[in-house]
């Protein structure tokens, strides 16, 4: 499995807008048709890699917890299908199931979405403020598959919270770490 770090977006960047399918519908969203009222979180992710998997229980956790306090949620996967059939939209329709997963799992078969986000990894997590600026992106938190710190989302949770309640975020941002994407 290879460690590769998100690439950092500089904060204040605007969203990127995009219109994908949705796994677990059918239906093509926007951007805008998913943003939340208080801000948005995209990730990317996949259903093969085990920082994924390592993380995959917590981030619903999350999503369901914030989604409600007016946080849209959208998961991304734009790994090359071809080359990791297990990442293609059959796939992710049956990942999400498994995992409950009830916000939007998009898939980016071009990869453009991906690129224009300067997406690095999964997980990748880039939250937006209510005007679309880039407000954290990087880490869940200090876990890591095999690395014995236990899974919390601090790291996203407290992003989140101070986007939410207008407060600065107390620690640095640090890169999230995972699998690479995998490019065409």
């Amino acid at each position: 499995m290879a460690r590769t770090l998100s690439n950092m977006l500089p904060l204040g960047t605007l969203a990127p807008q995009f219109k994908l399918k949705d796994t677990n519908s059918n239906f093509e969203y926007s951007y805008n048709d998913l943003k939340g009222t208080k801000g948005t979180l995209v990730m990317f992710i996949c259903n093969h890699c085990p920082f994924v998997l390592h993380v995959i229980e917590e981030v619903v956790m999350i999503a369901n917890d914030y989604r409600v306090q007016g946080i849209g949620v959208i998961a991304i996967s734009s790994n090359d299908a071809n080359a990791y059939p297990q990442d293609g939209p059959e796939f992710m329709t049956e990942f999400a199931f498994t995992h409950k997963i009830d916000f939007p799992y998009l898939y980016d078969e071009t990869q453009e979405v991906a690129k224009a986000f300067d997406a690095a990894c999964t997980p990748d997590f880039f939250l937006f403020d209510n005007q679309d600026k880039l407000f954290y992106r990087g880490q869940l938190d200090d876990s890591r598959p095999g690395n014995g710190i236990t899974l919390s989302g601090s790291d996203l949770r407290n992003a989140i919270d101070s986007l939410i309640y207008n407060r600065n975020i107390k620690n640095p941002q640090k890169p999230s770490i995972g699998c690479n994407i995998k490019w065409k």
